[in-house]
Order: C-alpha cells, then structure tokens, then sequence
C-alpha cells in the first residue's frame, strides 16, 4: 500500500486463509489493493506445488501491475 501512496503499483499476493483479514482491512483504511490469492496453505507445500502455484499467478499480477 505504501507503493501505491508513492505512485508504484503494487500487488499484494496472499493465500485464501486471510480473504477475510484483507477486506476487514482494506475497509478499515479505506484503500482497495491489488490482490491475488492462492492456495492455503502454503508452508507444507513441495517446491514443484510452489512452482506451479507461482507459475498460476504470475500473468495475473503482472496484468494487476500494467493495469495500475
């Protein structure tokens, strides 16, 4: 958020177990992020599930971050 402030788009990329704590928080500050969610959880994941997850949402925050 504080990119945004500055002018520099930015995208906030948050696994869907905090869908709730970032609308909760977008409200209470009055500000509507970019954000892409993925899968939760993410700790116990392999490193081929964390690529593949990666390799899901890099289109879509790159189209997030040309569109800002």
């Amino acid at each position: 958020m504080n990119f945004d402030s500055r002018g520099i788009p930015g995208v906030s990329v948050v696994t869907t177990g905090f869908t709730d704590a970032v609308e909760v928080q977008s409200k209470a500050i009055g500000f509507e992020p970019a954000v892409i969610f993925t899968p939760h959880p993410i700790q116990n994941r392999t490193a081929d599930e964390l690529k593949k997850i990666a390799d899901d949402v890099i289109e879509p925050v790159l189209k997030l971050l040309q569109s800002n």
